[in-house]
């Protein structure tokens, strides 16, 4: 399993939202790249990377901050956050970034979302945004009518193979993953599933680890230091038995 630290990135800066909440913000570091290359230090492989801004408005404000992280750190990255257009999955790619993540539009416009897994592949993941079982879009601040087991499974039969799944109850709260949600989406559905959310202790990725999944998302546990990064490789090492 991967673990991939997250950077949110608002007006040029590392910050964190609680519960999704634009008005409840903490900027952890002003220089989303010297984050980056923290984690890089620590011996994360791969990062995870959300323009807040642009996922609330459907542009990509941070875009040469993005780019810069990318630079910096040497390390693949994956970028969600209002990339809405094959324009502006072309412009990232080309950027160096590893794979772009469609939430909103993967939703609102299906026939963008089908041109973009037919064109690009495996470079194309959805961000599936829950709460209380129903999809969320526009940066969490609405929610639709559509069930996430019904979208994900669209997804599968578009041929996406990479889904990041939040439980937005449980984003920035370190109140534990949705280990329940993530069990019934690993057994349902034939997808390379990223958990996010939630997750606040070794003993929560153990479980994710134990569970088979793809890959877990690392965000306010390792900026406020409940998890620390190089023990938590180490254990997905151990318990896999291979190389992290």
């Amino acid at each position: 399993m991967i673990l991939l630290p997250a950077i949110d990135v608002f007006e040029g800066r590392a910050v964190r939202l609680y519960k999704g909440d634009y008005n409840q913000m903490t900027v952890y570091n002003d220089s989303p790249a010297r984050q980056a290359c923290i984690f890089r230090d620590a011996g994360a492989s791969y990062l995870h990377v959300v323009d807040l801004e642009g996922a609330r408005d459907g542009t990509t404000p941070n875009f040469d901050t993005i780019v810069r992280i990318v630079r910096e750190s040497g390390l693949p990255i994956q970028v969600g956050g209002g990339i809405r257009s094959l324009e502006v999955i072309e412009k990232y790619l080309d950027a160096g970034i590893a794979r772009v993540i469609l939430g909103t539009a993967a939703l609102t416009d299906p026939d963008f979302l089908a041109g973009a897994a037919a064109r690009y592949g495996d470079k194309i993941a959805v961000g599936v945004d829950i709460l209380d079982g129903f999809v969320a879009i526009r940066g969490w601040t609405e929610v639709t009518e559509t069930k996430c087991l019904d979208f994900m499974q669209r997804l599968v039969s578009l041929g996406i193979k990479t889904v990041i799944c939040t439980d937005i109850s449980k984003d920035g709260v370190l109140g534990g993953a949705n280990h329940g949600l993530y069990r019934e989406l690993s057994e349902t559905l034939p997808l390379d599933i990223i958990a996010s959310g939630g997750v606040a202790t070794l003993e929560d990725i153990a479980v994710l680890t134990k569970l088979g999944l793809y890959g877990t998302i690392l965000g306010k546990s390792l900026y406020t230091g409940s998890i620390d990064l190089a023990k938590a490789l180490a254990l997905v090492q151990s318990l896999e038995g291979t190389t992290t």
